[in-house]
């Protein structure tokens, strides 16, 4: 008797959850977890860090822009041809000093003048990641 009281309870446990299932409201929510991560330096090189997905969107302003979202692959600079642009600007530009900001960033070897030099450091980033402390941006 014992046995068959067992055997129907189950039964009835198996049929009530199979029936909540049938009947539930499904409910598919969405969240990020935001925040976190940051990013170090030493000499030349970055590493930069992040925990979950900040929320999505692009917000700019001046030479700044912040991108949310997850991580292309890559930074959010890579020299290009708008660099080169501003480089082009500059071109044999002199003197070139802190004042003047160092021609507006194209003197990248600070050596008072925008010339072959400071092409050679500018091709070597070329389609690169930007360096710390990118002047053309």
């Amino acid at each position: 008797m014992m046995n068959i009281r067992i055997v129907l309870l189950g039964i009835f446990i198996v049929v009530a959850a199979v029936v909540s299932l049938v009947n539930a409201d499904y409910d598919l929510r969405w969240y990020t977890i935001d925040g976190g991560g940051g990013t170090s330096s030493g000499g030349q090189y970055v590493v930069m860090g992040t925990t979950g997905q900040a929320d999505a969107g692009v917000m700019s302003g001046g030479d700044y822009e912040l991108l949310g979202g997850f991580w292309p692959g890559e930074p959010l600079c890579t020299v290009n041809f708008h660099h080169f642009a501003r480089f082009a600007e500059h071109w044999l530009d002199a003197p070139c000093n802190a004042g003047n900001n160092w021609c507006g960033g194209a003197d990248l070897d600070h050596i008072n003048d925008v010339d072959s030099n400071d092409l050679r450091l500018f091709v070597d980033e070329w389609l690169y990641y930007c360096p710390l402390g990118w002047p053309l941006k």
